[in-house]
């Protein structure tokens, strides 16, 4: 059941537990309604996009209650600086590398190292994320594909009973998401118009590039941005998808109970997403557990890292979908 929760103090003190819990609430910023998690619990991550439907593990939003809360995650430059102090809080969005142990789960960030990251202006979104005592991962409080919410009412006809609590502030001000402006290049790049204009961000920084079409990117291969390459994390070692076993060169991404035999020996390295087949645990774990098995099986020896089948429900279209840009050429 959803919980439908006042933006007065006990609301916000209630929501700011059931985050600080692992739990999801969609709440209020002045663009539309979020739907958030504690940012650094990947568990909590992936029930995001159980949640949503959500076929992509796109990276997620993050959100702080000040550009210094926002900074000490990330490394930003001169640019960032001079938004931050004239766009934040608002409905604009910076992609800037991450620092080094950012403690941001990978599944938010969809496995890159860059971090998506805003200051929202609305005093219900910052008094919860400063209640909760823990960065907001948030997208859009809907189901995938669906429109975006912009109250209680939108957030609840979509999630209800997906969800763990709606904080109801009332209607967003704004009404379309934040601007997306990635600062990882030399030139900043607009990946997505929204609350900021144009004309305000160049007003501060001179020109900036619109995005890329997908397949000029893909052959550019010059943006580390959310969604627009084909392969988004890809380990050094090689990924073979539908793996059943492990060569003895092979390191494993296993899925559900083991099940090796004397025809088929333990691999040499194995990290299993979830031996209980739930799929909530394997998105949860699936950046680590690539991350994991790329750099040990380096230091190992090992030429390339075989994939187990996922079922493709749920959760698993997503697992899949990630598995297979980490296996493409590149």
């Amino acid at each position: 059941m959803t919980e439908r929760l006042a933006a007065d103090e006990a609301g916000v003190a209630a929501a700011a537990a059931l985050l600080a819990a692992g739990k999801l609430v969609a709440f209020p910023t002045e663009t539309v309604y979020g739907l958030g998690a504690d940012a650094t619990n990947e568990a909590a991550v992936a029930a995001i996009f159980a949640a949503k439907g959500r076929p992509h593990f796109n990276p997620l939003i993050v959100h702080t209650t000040d550009a210094a809360a926002a900074f000490r995650l990330c490394l930003p430059d001169a640019r960032a600086e001079r938004l931050a102090a004239a766009l934040w809080p608002g409905p604009l969005t910076l992609v800037l590398p991450c620092r080094p142990h950012c403690p941001i789960a990978l599944l938010a960030r969809a496995g890159l190292d860059t971090l998506a990251l805003r200051v929202p202006a609305h005093p219900v979104a910052r008094a919860l994320i400063g209640a909760a005592g823990v960065p907001i991962a948030a997208p859009s409080a809907n189901r995938s594909g669906e429109v975006s919410p912009t109250t209680a009412a939108h957030v609840a006809d979509g999630l209800a009973g997906r969800i763990d609590a709606i904080l109801d502030a009332g209607p967003a001000e704004v009404g379309v998401e934040s601007s997306v402006l990635d600062l990882t290049g030399r030139v900043p790049v607009l990946l997505r118009p929204g609350g900021a204009t144009v004309e305000a961000i160049e007003a501060i920084l001179g020109p900036i590039a619109q995005p890329m079409d997908q397949a000029t990117a893909e052959g550019a291969r010059t943006l580390r941005s959310p969604g627009l390459l084909l392969s988004h994390y890809a380990p050094v070692l090689p990924v073979r998808l539908d793996a059943t076993e492990a060569g003895e060169d092979e390191a494993l991404l296993a899925f559900g109970p083991a099940t090796a035999t004397a025809a088929a020996p333990p691999a040499p390295l194995t990290f299993n997403l979830s031996e209980a087949g739930d799929l909530a645990e394997a998105a949860a774990r699936l950046f680590a557990g690539l991350r994991f098995l790329d750099a040990e099986g380096r230091a190992r020896g090992l030429s390339r890292i075989a994939a187990m089948a996922v079922p493709a429900r749920g959760l698993g279209l997503a697992i899949n979908d990630r598995l297979k840009r980490a296996a493409a050429p590149r």
